[in-house]
């Protein structure tokens, strides 16, 4: 197999830069404008350059792009592979369909839902439910003018980094429109992605790694590149990282710090289609969720926000009270670096942090199979209400994209519709969890 490059390396040319809307501007456009959802199928409208393009080459074969033998001969090895790919993943979902049936009695008790598939098609969505979303409405041309754009460099071990979010967005728009310039510029982020993390924080580490999961799930590397990113992946999770490694973090850590590594790590184990991780894992998030009999190795601070300090929770259960005020969904332990009890309650934007986290461990682990969404008496939704009801605190800036997810998940309505900028980890879900599609 040839070294891989740059697209123009590989004698591919990139797609001329998608015209945006009128209003998008900026590094993730102008977030203000209404979604304006448009077809489930999509409608051309003002349709992005690489739809055209992708709608060209299948009308029309002969007029498809020019590539040299080698690059051709190369599309085709890797279409070959992914088939036989394809039924490696067919033969594992069955085979760790069947590990996780024989969980000894009692000790994972309800934690997935009766009869719900083990790991669908696609960790965070799937390629079916992705060919059901509109082509056309804010959502979409943000989305496209952020996939046009160059990828950068990755940088696991910079916490504030944003490549990932636009290596989600191609691969993204690629799963739509099937542009192959797309998934190289994904394939190559990915690659560049591994050993970044070195010396890293593991809350950098467990804020980024779950994009190019995520990314590599939707493209499906070529089969050399796939088990180099496996390998790797496996190594990371217990890789020291400034300290603690991904898996420690999230079974030690009860806040933004612990979400954020348990996201990432439910992204790899669902990848590797590791079913004891994920075990390990859903256990983990539902004891952080309040179910102490699941997991209650973490290690907590002040716990002046606690709702029973003898059983500390990463959200306070339903129904708890202090000096007559609801806290019932605060997260005391993200929710006290704004100090102590009082109220009415400090504005703290680390709750939001953690919940960016929790949500992309709940989507994970739901698509796994895992009922997260109702355990301990719907704590993520109690969480989402207390912030919005009792601290009259809505997420703003890149905390927005998690209300689509809520709503998608418990049919609230907390999103008012308009664009959202793309969060810490993920993003996007105005397009893929809007409320006239998205994934299931």
């Amino acid at each position: 197999m040839e070294a891989r490059g740059s697209a123009s390396a590989r004698g591919t040319k990139l797609a001329p830069a998608h015209t945006a809307a009128a209003g998008v501007s900026g590094p993730y456009g102008n977030p203000s404008g209404e979604c304006g959802r448009g077809s489930r199928r999509g409608r051309a409208g003002a349709a992005a350059t690489v739809t055209m393009n992708a709608n060209r080459s299948q009308e029309n074969p002969g007029a498809a792009m020019r590539r040299p033998v080698t690059l051709r001969a190369l599309l085709a090895a890797c279409a070959l592979a992914a088939a036989a790919c394809g039924e490696r993943a067919t033969s594992g979902e069955r085979a760790m369909s069947g590990e996780l049936a024989t969980n000894s009695p009692g000790e994972t008790s309800g934690q997935r839902a009766p009869g719900s598939p083990v790991i669908r098609d696609g960790i965070w969505i799937g390629r079916e439910e992705i060919a059901l979303l509109p082509m056309s409405g804010a959502c979409w041309e943000r989305l496209v003018q952020e996939a046009q754009a160059p990828a950068g460099r990755p940088d696991l071990s910079d916490q504030e980094e944003r490549v990932h979010q636009r290596v989600l967005a191609k691969a993204l728009v690629y799963a739509r429109t099937g542009d192959e310039r797309l998934r190289y510029d994904v394939v190559d982020a990915v690659m560049g992605a591994m050993g970044t993390e070195r010396g890293a924080r593991a809350l950098a580490v467990g804020r980024n790694v779950i994009g190019y999961v995520v990314a590599a799930d939707l493209v499906r590397l070529p089969p050399d590149e796939d088990q180099r990113f496996r390998d790797w992946l496996r190594d990371l999770l217990d890789e020291k990282l400034h300290g603690r490694s991904l898996r420690s973090t999230h079974e030690e850590r009860p806040n933004n710090w612990g979400t954020h590594a348990g996201a990432s790590r439910a992204a790899i184990a669902a990848y590797l289609r590791d079913a004891g991780e994920l075990e390990r894992t859903a256990r983990v998030f539902r004891g952080w969720l309040g179910d102490t009999s699941a997991w209650s190795d973490f290690e907590f601070g002040d716990y002046s926000w606690q709702a029973d300090r003898s059983r500390p929770a990463g959200i306070n259960p339903a129904g708890a009270t202090r000096d007559g005020h609801s806290i019932d969904g605060v997260l005391p332990d993200d929710q006290r670096r704004a100090g102590g009890f009082t109220w009415p309650p400090p504005r703290e934007n680390y709750v939001y942090g953690a919940l960016q986290g929790a949500m992309a461990q709940a989507v994970i682990l739901n698509r796994c199979g895992y009922d997260v969404w109702a355990w301990q008496d719907k704590a993520l939704l109690r969480a989402f209400t207390w912030l919005q009801r009792e601290a009259q605190y809505p997420p703003d800036g890149d905390d927005v994209w998690l209300l689509p997810l809520v709503d998608h998940y418990y049919g609230t309505r907390f999103w008012d519709g308009s664009s959202t900028l793309p969060g810490k980890n993920l993003g996007w879900t105005d397009w893929t969890h809007g409320r006239t599609g998205g994934a299931g």
